[in-house]
């Protein structure tokens, strides 16, 4: 798949972070932007004036933290938290998570390896670190989100994360679609877990394309094998429009 052949001026480029833009860590925190990056994607900005913006399960103010000084369009935590192109911030309602934090802490008391992340309506146990514990962490945030109504349960890689029922990364583009500068324009969605599928589905729905990186199946209808084949690709894009390869 080239990049350069999708990616027009009259495209809306949504891109998800972790795994997709950048390589997995073993700690959220942990993840490395490489060099580069940032500056295509100021490049690709411009390109597509205005019309590149990210779909993370990370809260907006740590992607900012990790593209700064780039400030871009931004839905966070699967869409809980929107902002616009023009910086104002939508939030969804969210519903009590105590009934999860409790059950994810006691598990968390137990096997030390495991992981919680708080979010804003949200609550992700991480277990990277202990993937034998798959099934149990499961088993117990399903448990815990059954007895939490507004909340649903998401699967990702090495994650399991409760979440406010209403927010999804396919809502989110569907958001940004109905606004400046989005709005009329071709939806591409790059993505490469679970909960990018339904980002996939809503931008082939849109007549859009969505592109898998990585392995495993997908109903996306295109596929990078990497975040640096995916980097590669926006990096070859944004030289077509300045005439030189990024550093």
């Amino acid at each position: 798949m080239n990049f350069v052949d999708i990616l027009c001026p009259s495209c809306a480029l949504f891109l998800d972070f972790d795994g997709t833009l950048v390589d997995l860590a073993d700690q959220p925190e942990a993840v490395i932007v490489p060099s580069g990056l940032i500056g295509t994607l100021h490049t690709l900005t411009d390109y597509l004036d205005g019309a590149l913006a990210l779909i993370s399960g990370r809260p907006i103010e740590q992607i900012d933290s990790f593209l700064k000084p780039l400030r871009l369009p931004v839905a966070g935590v699967h869409g809980t938290e929107r902002r616009s192109a023009g910086g104002d911030i939508a939030l969804l309602a969210t519903h009590p998570l105590q009934r999860v934090e409790e059950a994810a802490a006691a598990l968390a008391s137990r096997y030390p390896l495991l992981r919680l992340e708080n979010k804003r309506g949200s609550l992700a146990l991480h277990y990277r670190q202990a993937p034998e514990l798959e099934t149990l962490c499961l088993q117990t945030m399903q448990a815990a989100v059954e007895e939490s109504p507004g909340l649903t349960l998401l699967r990702g890689k090495m994650v399991v994360e409760a979440k406010p029922g209403g927010a999804s990364k396919g809502h989110a583009i569907e958001a940004f679609l109905q606004e400046p500068p989005f709005a009329g324009r071709t939806p591409v969605f790059v993505g490469d877990d679970f909960t990018d599928e339904v980002g996939f589905a809503t931008v082939q729905r849109l007549r859009g394309l969505g592109v898998k990186v990585g392995e495993g199946p997908s109903v996306a209808r295109h596929r990078l094998e990497s975040p640096a084949a995916l980097r590669y690709q926006l990096q070859a894009a944004a030289a077509g429009q300045t005439g030189k390869v990024s550093a």
